[in-house]
């Protein structure tokens, strides 16, 4: 099938084809003015780890006495293997969606944040405070630039039409899993979300949702292929770092892929494969490094054992005396 075709049926299977990508913004941002939404804290000063959960209890009773005349609404998001989405918890009524499955937990919980804003747009003018534990989120949203999450310029932007039509509306920050009431419940109606929102996705969770994919595919692939002679060395699918010599990250390369102009030098020239004189075998990467009993006393020597693994030679971090083995035995200049 033709590239077309194949890429096709790869997004229908990742459930991308319905997908619909979000629009970039058109950004108007003067630089030399800080835009952005400032947000409260009222628990800055504790730490999570060594803080117990009644004192944050009292610390948010406290602040909810100070902003009583605030309307709460508490937003969550959630995001597992199959499920994105989020909630918005009001005092009479509670809202969730779910998104498409290539979003991210950041747009989710940015995207509760301005599905609120949406919502306290149909009612009278009046005070609100919203309260989301994703720290992330209101740092973003505290700070804008161009490269600033594409959500976070329709939360400006709807923030702004809000206050011009006089209603007050305040960020908070509030720690999750401690027992604040709106938190667990948006925590909760986030999880079992059922409505579908819409399928729009920004590009940067899309690039990033396609990226894993492949990756998992790839990976897959990678664990059937037991014949491989590279899989019994790497059997992860991961980046290695390269070696600053480049004429020993070659030397490296080619002994993993077991591919050395000693061994398979036969192929091109239509002669017969080296054989080993001693155990009346074909010469292989594996036979040399590991098993031929001509180079027990070397190996004995340079690693301290007359049996080593290919793995050990060759993994993530080549043996410290691997190249002097090479070059010992002869081996080094036939790579």
């Amino acid at each position: 099938p033709s590239f077309f075709n194949r890429a096709a049926g790869f997004l229908h299977d990742l459930n991308l084809d319905t997908a619909q990508l979000l629009p970039n913004p058109v950004i108007l941002l003067t630089p030399w003015i800080p835009h952005g939404l400032k947000f409260l804290n009222p628990f800055e000063n504790y730490d999570k780890t060594n803080t117990a959960s009644d004192i944050y209890l009292q610390l948010f009773a406290h602040h909810r006495e100070l902003y009583h005349h605030f309307i709460p609404v508490f937003t969550d998001g959630s995001k597992t293997t199959t499920q994105t989405s989020f909630a918005c918890v009001f005092i009479n009524s509670t809202l969730s969606f779910q998104l498409h499955p290539s979003c991210s937990i950041f747009t989710a919980e940015i995207r509760a944040i301005l599905h609120s804003l949406s919502e306290i747009s149909n009612y009278p003018a009046d005070s609100y405070i919203i309260y989301s534990d994703s720290l992330s989120v209101l740092q973003a949203l505290s700070s804008l630039h161009r490269h600033s999450h594409p959500l976070a310029f329709s939360i400006l932007d709807l923030h702004d039409r809000l206050v011009c039509n006089g209603f007050s509306i305040l960020l908070c920050w509030v720690p999750s899993h401690v027992g604040i009431s709106g938190n667990e419940i948006a925590d909760i109606a986030a999880k079992h979300a059922s409505a579908v929102l819409d399928n729009s996705t920004p590009l940067q969770d899309f690039k990033r949702y396609i990226n894993l994919a492949l990756h998992s595919r790839w990976e897959n692939h990678w664990n059937s292929q037991s014949m491989n002679k590279l899989r019994s060395i790497k059997p992860v699918v991961e980046t290695w770092p390269t070696l600053t010599n480049r004429k020993a990250d070659t030397i490296i390369t080619r002994l993993r892929v077991g591919h050395t102009r000693y061994t398979h030098r036969h192929l091109l020239m239509g002669e017969q494969a080296p054989m080993c004189t001693q155990c009346n075998c074909i010469m292989s990467v594996l036979h040399i490094l590991s098993e031929c009993p001509n180079f027990n006393s070397l190996r004995l020597r340079c690693f301290q054992s007359s049996s080593i693994s290919l793995t050990d030679l060759l993994g993530k971090t080549p043996h410290v005396h691997l190249l002097p083995f090479l070059k010992s035995i002869g081996f080094y200049p036939l790579i």
